[in-house]
C-alpha cells in the first residue's frame, strides 16, 4: 500500500462521480488500468510496520469498487485457522474489519484482502493433540500427536540432557521422551517454565507464551 495509491484512490472518491458521466470508453480503459496499476504496486513495494500497514490498507479499500475476496486468519500461540469470508464490498470489509480491531490488514498480489489477527490461546489442532517432547537433537519441542510420530509443530531450545539426569526424577524424564500432553494455555506455559530451568547454556531464552 503506497501514498500513489491512497492519492488516487482519493481522486476517483472525489472525482468518480462528475467525471463518470463524461468518461469515453477509452479513459475508462484507462481508469481501469491505472486502478490495476495501483494494486499491483501495493504487491511489489516494500512491508510498512504493521499498524501502519493497515492503516493505509483500510484507506484504500474504502476507496474499491465492486467486491474483493476475504479471508481471515486466526494465529494461536499454537496454531492457526483461515476462514474464507467470500466476496465482500469496501462497506462489508471496513465493517469486518472493525469487528476484529486488532486485526493487520493486507492485500495479497492477486487483490484478495486478509485480515489476520493473534489469539494468546491454543488453537482447536493443539488442544486436541498437542504434545511436549524431545525431538532427536534433544531439543524441547511441540509435536502434533505423540514425539515418536515426529509430527512438529515448533522447537523451542536445546536441552541440557545430562542436566536433567541428574536433576529429574526418572518419570519425569520418561515423561518427556513419550510426551507431554497439553490441553490448555495454563499446561502450555507451566512445561515451557519448567524446562527452561534446563535449557543448555547455548540455547535462545523463552518467555511463556510468546516463545518462538
Amino acid at each position: 500500500m503506497r501514498k500513489r495509491w491512497l492519492t488516487l484512490g482519493a481522486y476517483l472518491l472525489l472525482a468518480g462521480g462528475m467525471a463518470a458521466a463524461f468518461m469515453t470508453d477509452g479513459d475508462r480503459s484507462d481508469s481501469e488500468a491505472r486502478t490495476a496499476a495501483v494494486w499491483k504496486q501495493a504487491e511489489a513495494a516494500p512491508e510498512l510496520p504493521s499498524q501502519e500497514a493497515t492503516a493505509k490498507a483500510m484507506e484504500a479499500i474504502k476507496g474499491i469498487t465492486g467486491t474483493r475476496e476475504v479471508y481471515l486468519h486466526t494465529e494461536y500461540v499454537c496454531g492457526e485457522e483461515i476462514r474464507q469470508m467470500g466476496a465482500m464490498p469496501a462497506a462489508e470489509i471496513v465493517s469486518l474489519s472493525k469487528e476484529h480491531p486488532e486485526a493487520r490488514v493486507n492485500v495479497d498480489e492477486s487483490g484478495r484482502i486478509h485480515l489476520t489477527e493473534r489469539v494468546e490461546d491454543l488453537g482447536p489442532r493443539c488442544r486436541e493433540n498437542a504434545y511436549f517432547g524431545m525431538d532427536k537433537n534433544g531439543n524441547l519441542t511441540l509435536f502434533e500427536g505423540v514425539p515418536e510420530q515426529e509430527r512438529v509443530i515448533r522447537t523451542f531450545f536445546q536441552l541440557d540432557v545430562q542436566h536433567m539426569k541428574s536433576s529429574l526424577p526418572s518419570d519425569a524424564l520418561n515423561q518427556l521422551y513419550s510426551g507431554i500432553r497439553i490441553s490448555d494455555l495454563a499446561d502450555y506455559n507451566s512445561v515451557l517454565s519448567t524446562f527452561s530451568e534446563y535449557a543448555s547454556e547455548h540455547a535462545e531464552p523463552v518467555s511463556g507464551s510468546h516463545a518462538q
